[in-house]
């Protein structure tokens, strides 16, 4: 174990965070200035045709405006059609563009719209906290673009920052661990042996002793959790004895879902917690523990209760009047009721934090004003290997916890990093290197991945037990990248789509828990997706491939399916491109109501019983680009409950890698192997 030199690594963060915004910043204005709108809608950036179906206020004083399909161009169907808008992103909200305005016109137009924070994303809707106050919001039919978010940036800067320039002295015990400086405490046989009073006592062995380790551990413990192995259920009995111990919890997670599934799993323990930001989904028992909602229903609420419905009230009324003087007078009085309305908010969340034993937040959401001169004595990260190493020093250095558990699974996709092709990353990576004394520093490289590769196996514990796949579906991942170690439970090894709770019929695809369309031959070309835009413009939405012939076999594998019996709601599909997810969206999404599709990296964390993956790559030169990143299809072939169905060319794809050839290899000889026949494919 070499220790690592702190200020060297922050300093080395600090140039490749900027070198990652500079990326997300040049794509971000690129996009914006140099593509159709329509083609922004198609990638996912943008969504059209929208209307404000509310305006009201929210935590802080800020304006919430609700963003609906404008009703004239709404139709029956009221949902917002497919697009890549989260919680947490930044967006621009404009009046909407004509097809024929120059693009002169357009950055006008978009220079006097709003931006700010989306807060809540649902099926028919899109909640935009506005980021200034006062601003007149844009009428009429609206647009709204997803930008690049500077703000997760500053606050991983301000902490790499921090760390950069703190002194040895002030380095806690756990920091000198995270960093090599010292070894990490030894865990004790009689320290695992202490005995536990298990809230939940269906918890397997794997799950008991990584909640032992992690109990026993004094600075850090890693839990392992392929997928399917009960991660987050082993989370929440870790934090109930975490609890009995009496001690403060700091739990995190990077991306809003991750967060909230932990809270609305901790409800039904009456755990005294509040969740920091804004939940991502319309969950009462979410919702009910979110500082939004407490700031409304506690008893501390009274204070700010009476001067929100007042600014709500003002609100309505600038929506209502056209009049510029009075506009500006209303304008003028919501001024001051917002600061007096901060002053009292301020103290009412103190008191909701305080009070709290679990804090539950996203990463870079624990960096923020409610926690400061907060204490804990433990942080939590789930998910860390989706996380930068970055974000997890937010809530390390801002909770003073000198215990770190980190729960993940470094064996699917890390976080995404747009700086990595680019000539400037490769120049600050050399740079970097020497630095840090050739200490291999990338930003790819997440502090899980970290802790293993410095510390070893020691300080980890794996989950084994899987309880969502078909053992046959789980075989490969288990061989090629889980040391065979993981185990079906009884309850899921042998489970069919024929063996559903409602009617379905036995047929060939019912039966089967692995099917593979072979497509060798050349008849199913893929195809790049720049026909409508210059070579130039179509590199910058990364030239995403797609494959018509596939399409048409995914199309028929689902009406089979859906045929037999199974509900279009338990059917996902699933594709590494973006052009090919297009594609398919025409073509499926009205003949099949309720059917997922989605990004092979966007379903991450999900499951559902039935999964038809498309893979797209088909050419004579045998390229499979991105696909040969393992831990993405990793995610691809262990969504699936039942029934897992691959499309793909083995010529092309069992060139790309060893991965992909064993992958290849071991399809041909444990899955239902069937060869499509192109006339029949295209007369469905």
């Amino acid at each position: 174990m070499r220790p690592v030199d702190i200020p060297a690594f922050a300093s080395s963060q600090l140039s490749l965070l900027s070198s990652e915004l500079a990326a997300e910043l040049q794509e971000t204005g690129l996009l914006t200035s140099t593509h159709a709108p329509s083609t922004l809608a198609r990638a996912g950036l943008a969504i059209f045709n929208l209307s404000i179906a509310s305006q009201r206020t929210g935590l802080g004083g800020k304006t919430l405006l609700e963003l609906e399909l404008d009703p004239a161009v709404a139709g029956e169907s009221k949902e917002l059609p497919e697009h890549g808008v989260r919680v947490g992103d930044i967006v621009g909200l404009a009046e909407q563009p004509k097809g024929a305005e120059r693009k002169k016109e357009r950055k006008g137009m978009e220079e006097k719209g709003v931006n700010g924070v989306v807060t809540k994303v649902q099926r028919e809707g899109v909640t935009v906290a506005l980021d200034k106050e006062d601003v007149d919001v844009p009428g009429g039919k609206l647009w709204l673009v997803k930008l690049a978010n500077d703000v997760t940036y500053k606050r991983m800067n301000q902490m790499m920052t921090r760390l950069q320039r703190m002194n040895e002295s002030e380095h806690s015990s756990l920091t000198r661990v995270l960093f090599g400086q010292s070894s990490p405490a030894p865990v004790s046989q009689s320290d695992l042996d202490k005995p536990v009073n298990w809230v939940d006592p269906s918890l397997n062995d794997s799950q008991k002793d990584a909640i032992r380790f992690a109990l026993a551990s004094r600075e850090i413990a890693l839990i392992h959790g392929p997928p399917g192995t009960g991660k987050t259920h082993t989370l929440i009995e870790l934090i109930l004895q975490l609890l009995k111990q009496n001690l403060r919890l700091l739990v995190c997670g990077p991306s809003n879902i991750s967060v909230d599934n932990i809270v609305e799993r901790l409800v039904p323990h009456k755990v005294p917690m509040v969740r920091l930001g804004h939940p991502a989904r319309l969950l009462p028992g979410v919702l009910n523990h979110s500082l939004e909602v407490l700031t409304r229903t506690s008893d501390a609420a009274a204070l700010v209760r009476d001067i929100r419905e007042e600014m709500d009230a003002k609100q309505a009324s600038i929506r209502k009047t056209r009049n510029g003087r009075e506009r500006k007078a209303i304008y003028g009085e919501m001024k001051e009721l917002r600061k007096d309305y901060k002053v009292r908010e301020a103290k009412c969340v103190d008191g909701l934090v305080r009070e709290s034993k679990v804090v539950l937040a996203t990463l870079h959401g624990a960096g923020g004003f409610h926690l400061k001169n907060q204490r804990f004595d433990v942080v939590i990260v789930d998910e860390a290997s989706q996380a930068l190493e970055a974000q997890c020093w937010v809530p390390l250095l801002s909770s003073g916890a000198e215990k770190l558990v980190l729960a993940g699974d470094h064996l699917q996709l890390p976080p995404t990093i747009k700086s990595l092709n680019s000539k400037a990353a490769k120049k600050e990576g050399k740079e970097t290197k020497k630095a840090t004394k050739d200490d291999d520093v990338k930003l790819e490289t997440t502090l899980f991945d970290r802790m293993l590769a410095m510390h070893g196996s020691s300080i980890k514990r794996m989950l084994t037990t899987q309880y969502r796949m078909h053992e046959k579906i789980m075989a490969f991942p288990s061989a090629a990248l889980y040391e065979n170690k993981l185990i079906a439970a009884e309850a899921v090894k042998e489970r069919l789509l024929k063996d559903l709770p409602y009617d379905m019929e036995e047929t060939e695809d019912t039966k089967e828990p692995l099917v593979f369309w072979d497509t060798q031959g050349g008849d199913f070309p893929e195809k790049t997706d720049d026909d409508d835009e210059p070579k130039s413009k179509a590199k910058s939405l990364g030239e995403s491939k797609s494959n018509e012939h596939e399409a048409a076999i995914v199309k028929k594998h689902v009406q089979d399916l859906v045929d037999a019996g199974l509900k279009p709601e338990d059917i996902a599909i699933v594709t590494p491109y973006n052009g090919q997810l297009a594609l398919l969206s025409q073509t499926l999404k009205e003949q099949f109501p309720g059917i997922e599709l989605g990004s092979v990296d966007g379903f991450q964390g999900r499951e559902k019983e039935a999964v038809i993956v498309s893979l797209v790559r088909s050419n004579p030169s045998h390229e499979v680009g991105f696909l040969g990143e393992k831990r993405r299809l990793n995610v691809a072939m262990t969504r699936p409950k039942r029934h897992l169905c691959i499309i793909g060319d083995s010529e092309t794809v069992g060139r790309g890698s060893k991965f992909l050839k064993a992958w290849m290899e071991f399809l041909e000889e444990n899955a239902d192997l069937r060869y499509p026949n192109l006339s029949d494919v295209l007369a469905q």
